[in-house]
């Protein structure tokens, strides 16, 4: 391997951005960056854009490796109109009926929709006990919503004068002093309702048992709003904010690897100077992978730089240690990360009728489960199983009649980087699992198989200690307390993505995106 320097001559313009990482928060904040005139330029490490969410196609099966539910649709319709476009010319989503199946330790399944009706028949059917509770619920969170949204989802909580719109006193009336788990036990009496709201804090990797209370509005955004797909596939929306992306000028470079975030000392003020950063070229033939590869250094001049690279990443890492904040040096090195997870991906040779798009099969004894995976740091012995069957929804996705099943289980960050060798063991145990719970002879269908660790999304993603959604909501303050999306000791620095505020899945990470655009606009008055 040769190592050269290019040094490109610094560029005056107050325009130019330079955007690392191109998940989705880095490829909306780029899109509604240059919409806004800016000249933008994204930095991707790996070989194509998408970050987590990703997709995996392989022998005529195709996974969604990401996200698999979209909620808030009006966040995205609202994104699309900022860059100039109508969502309705790029994507088409589709309501999923039911939203999801959940299956109980006892045997008994659980059909949610997003028809509250309908829904309240499947309760009468499996807690009768509980359907006043549960219509009561709806509205509970619904008024949560109303009470937190503007004042800090919709909020960049970035100065004081952001903070108006929180009262500390309100903090009562949303169960910010109780975790999510206390909330629920107080309104519901069955097990099943329980449990089923409790798995909510897990669309942030979080833990019933520690997360606060507020956080019982993350249900609000399914059961009231509704839940979506994307036709074609969740990855679709990643194929078409590249497409938008380059349509607005976005220049992308992928197989770019950003070492480091340059800034200026020289003023009375720190404030970005640019971007450092590796591309690895190839310049052998395909049929020659022992050439040797090329790494060329490059400089890249800009006066603002959006990360959307973990948090942790971005302050522990990227930025040189004598221009760290001290303040985000503590936050992101001592908050908890969320958990990791553990992936199967199956290409099936059948389908099961029992399984839906969406399916859960809840672990018996569910706050063990937590405990396993954040106190001991372990793989639960008896986990919650999460499968995405896309095909019940779009055939295409697997050949002949198959099924192509994404299978997540919650599984503790790293709390070592040295690999695990049971991860195939634990693949088996999972699968035995599914046939004791029904998918009867599931091992003698699997024509595709594939592993992801919390390893993987260490090394593809540099996520901290393999985290899926940055940091944890465990504690009563900390989903308020989320790394912010502007920095306030180094000038032109900006974070989008889930690791910061408001926090990760889709809709928020989209709305740091807006709060990004936001705040950029701000820093040029």
């Amino acid at each position: 391997m040769h190592l050269t320097l290019n040094n490109k001559v610094p560029v005056p313009n107050k325009n130019i951005v330079g955007v690392i990482g191109g998940g989705i928060g880095g490829l909306m904040s780029a899109c509604l960056l240059a919409a806004d005139g800016y000249k933008v330029t994204l930095f991707e490490k790996n070989e194509r854009v998408g970050g987590k969410m990703d997709e995996q196609c392989f022998q005529g099966y195709r996974f969604d490796t990401g996200p698999s539910l979209l909620t808030m649709p009006f966040l995205l319709e609202a994104f699309f109109t900022s860059c100039g476009e109508s969502l309705k010319d790029w994507l088409i989503l589709k309501e999923v009926h039911p939203i999801c199946r959940y299956y109980y330790a006892d045997g008994k399944h659980f059909e949610c929709y997003e028809d509250p009706h309908k829904t309240a028949q499947e309760i009468g059917r499996i807690a009768p006990e509980d359907q006043q509770a549960y219509a009561e619920f709806l509205e509970y969170i619904r008024v949560l919503y109303d009470k937190t949204a503007d004042a800090f989802l919709f909020n960049t909580l970035n100065n004081l004068s952001d903070l108006k719109g929180l009262n500390i006193s309100s903090f009562f009336s949303i169960d910010a002093f109780k975790s999510v788990s206390d909330v629920i036990d107080e309104r519901f009496s069955s097990v099943y309702l329980r449990q089923f709201f409790k798995r909510f804090t897990t669309y942030n990797g979080s833990s019933p048992y520690s997360a606060p209370g507020t956080l019982n509005v993350i249900p609000h955004v399914e059961l009231n709003i509704g839940g979506y797909y994307i036709l074609g596939g969740m990855h679709t929306l990643v194929k078409q904010l590249e497409v938008l992306a380059n349509k607005l000028g976005v220049q992308i470079h992928t197989n770019t690897d950003v070492r480091r975030i340059l800034v200026d000392t020289s003023g009375t003020r720190k404030k970005i100077e640019g971007i450092e950063y590796i591309s690895i070229q190839n310049f052998a033939s395909q049929n020659l992978s022992n050439e040797p590869k090329q790494l060329v250094s490059t400089k890249f001049y800009c006066n603002k730089v959006v990360s959307n690279s973990d948090a942790y990443e971005t302050y522990q890492h990227l930025l040189s240690s004598r221009v760290r904040p001290k303040l985000q040096l503590l936050q992101t090195r001592y908050s908890e990360p969320s958990c990791s997870g553990f992936v199967l991906l199956l290409g099936l040779d059948r389908r099961y009728d029992q399984l839906k798009h969406h399916n859960i099969f809840f672990s018996k004894d569910y706050k063990q489960e937590f405990h396993d995976i954040f106190h001991r740091k372990k793989l639960p012995n008896d986990p919650t199983i999460y499968i995405a069957n896309s095909s019940y929804s779009d055939p295409d996705d697997a050949p002949n009649g198959g099924s192509n099943l994404f299978i997540l289980v919650n599984a503790p960050y790293l709390d070592t980087l040295s690999e695990d060798p049971t991860t195939t063991v634990y693949a088996n145990k999972i699968i035995s699992d599914l046939e004791n719970r029904g998918l009867t002879g599931l091992s003698q269908h699997i024509q595709y198989q594939e592993i992801r660790s919390p390893f993987h999304f260490y090394d593809r993603y540099r996520s901290n200690k393999g985290s899926i959604y940055g940091t944890s909501s465990n504690g009563l303050f900390s989903a308020f307390l989320r790394p912010r999306n502007q920095s306030k000791a180094i000038n032109g620095l900006f974070l989008t993505g889930g690791s910061v505020h408001p926090g990760g899945g889709i809709p928020l990470v989209l709305q740091s995106a807006f709060n990004v655009q936001k705040l950029v606009n701000q820093s040029k008055h």
